[in-house]
């Protein structure tokens, strides 16, 4: 497969999460928002994710002081912003129009249908109007992308490339989703929370496990009271839940395992390493060094990884 061909099939897929995943990222914000809480909590919540994005200097920049609305027009439909939802979705529809015939119809129109319906849900107004909603119907979509992708296209090097797109930047937001939460919150979960700050905090937890759809999971793995601790092990070390690093860095190594060649051997070693320690790390261990720094630390594998990818795989060789 060309290279070429190959980084339009990556990004295509890591637009289409990185969408999906800022709404879930704005969508638990949003939802932790209505709940009683100081005005001050609520808009360390709203800097948090800014700051966990990488965009706090330029929305700063942009809008001066921080409030919900802004940070939500930012986040969804400022095409200025790459990271918005619009901008990725726009992003995706290019990268797959750019390789139009390597796609399967339903994939090319599933790409092209969402991007003018987000263009006309903006228009219309039906996102200020229902955020939660909007919110949604991008999850729904990017939902439908990844089915679609894989009960229509061939098994193939395609494929993969577009798999280890979706797994490289799930795991990406994924983390950068606990670390804002668990970043956020200020009470010390492992201290003795009066009653107040446990009902408190029961509802902060419940938001981001529905924000991962992770609420039932956690009910029927742990079948006990909602725990912080817990909460990230699920996030972080459980390989059966679909959204947790662990799951995503098993998704990385099998779909590069599929697209090895001779100058990747170093980067499929690396992506076995991150894994070895998710499927052998403890949470009290992480716990203990800091749950902070662990994320941080993730993030800047994951982040060398997909540079890695990108040389090995996705940038043309010269002759």
């Amino acid at each position: 497969m060309l290279s070429r061909t190959a980084d339009h099939l990556f990004w295509m897929s890591r637009y289409t999460e990185r969408a999906e995943n800022t709404a879930r990222m704005l969508d638990v914000n949003y939802q932790t928002s209505l709940l009683p809480q100081s005005d001050a909590v609520a808009l360390m919540g709203w800097q948090g994710l800014l700051s966990i994005s990488e965009l706090l200097p330029t929305y700063t920049a942009e809008h001066g002081d921080i409030n919900v609305r802004n940070v939500m027009d930012f986040m969804v439909k400022d095409e200025s912003n790459p990271s918005s939802i619009v901008s990725c979705l726009s992003a995706a529809r290019e990268n797959a129009r750019a390789v139009r015939g390597t796609l399967t119809t339903e994939v090319w129109e599933t790409q092209n249908q969402t991007w003018l319906e987000v263009k006309r849900m903006i228009k219309s107004g039906e996102f200020e109007h229902d955020p939660s909603q909007f919110f949604e119907w991008v999850k729904f979509r990017s939902h439908l992308s990844r089915g679609v992708t894989v009960g229509t296209m061939l098994m193939d090097e395609a494929l993969y490339f577009m798999r280890l797109g979706t797994f490289l930047e799930r795991a990406d937001n994924t983390a950068r989703l606990v670390d804002v939460k668990f970043h956020a919150v200020q009470s010390d979960f492992f201290g003795t929370a009066n009653g107040k700050d446990q009902e408190y905090d029961f509802y902060h937890w419940s938001a981001i496990l529905r924000s991962v759809s992770a609420f039932e999971v956690y009910r029927k793995v742990y079948r006990d009271v909602i725990r912080p601790e817990r909460v990230a092990e699920l996030l972080i070390l459980r390989p059966d839940m679909p959204r947790s690093l662990h799951a995503s860095l098993n998704e990385v190594v099998n779909n590069l395992a599929m697209v090895v060649n001779d100058q990747s051997s170093e980067t499929h070693r690396r992506a076995g390493k991150l894994r070895a320690e998710l499927k052998y790390g403890r949470i009290d261990e992480i716990l203990a060094t800091g749950l902070h720094a662990y994320l941080t630390q993730f993030l800047d594998r994951v982040n060398d990884l997909g540079a890695q990818i990108s040389r090995d795989f996705l940038i043309p060789s010269e002759a």
